[in-house]
């Protein structure tokens, strides 16, 4: 395994410049709007009291109250390790 540390700038960049909508619709999650906001499958506790708040770029599960950023939601929901989901997020980010 290689000891790659991703810089804090790059980091903070794929948690606010990935809006956590477009995150939750390209790992094809289920998700809806629901009453004009946008809501998801929690991906810990299996439930759709959720909504996303685009000023802070999170989702929030208020069943088990979780906040999730897209970095957070992508390990979650893909049962994945930090690595490959920041991998997977880079192609996401705006050019």
């Amino acid at each position: 395994m290689s000891d790659q540390r991703y810089d804090d700038e790059f980091l903070k960049r794929l948690r606010n410049d990935i809006p956590i909508t477009k995150v939750i619709q390209h790992l094809d999650w289920p998700c809806k709007t629901r009453d004009g906001r946008f809501v998801f499958l929690c991906p810990r506790c299996q439930e759709t009291e959720s909504a996303v708040n685009p000023r802070t770029n999170l989702g929030r599960c208020f069943r088990c109250e979780t906040n999730f950023n897209p970095i957070d939601f992508t390990i979650c929901a893909w049962r994945c390790d930090f690595r490959t989901a920041v991998e997977h997020l880079t192609a996401l980010l705006p050019r």
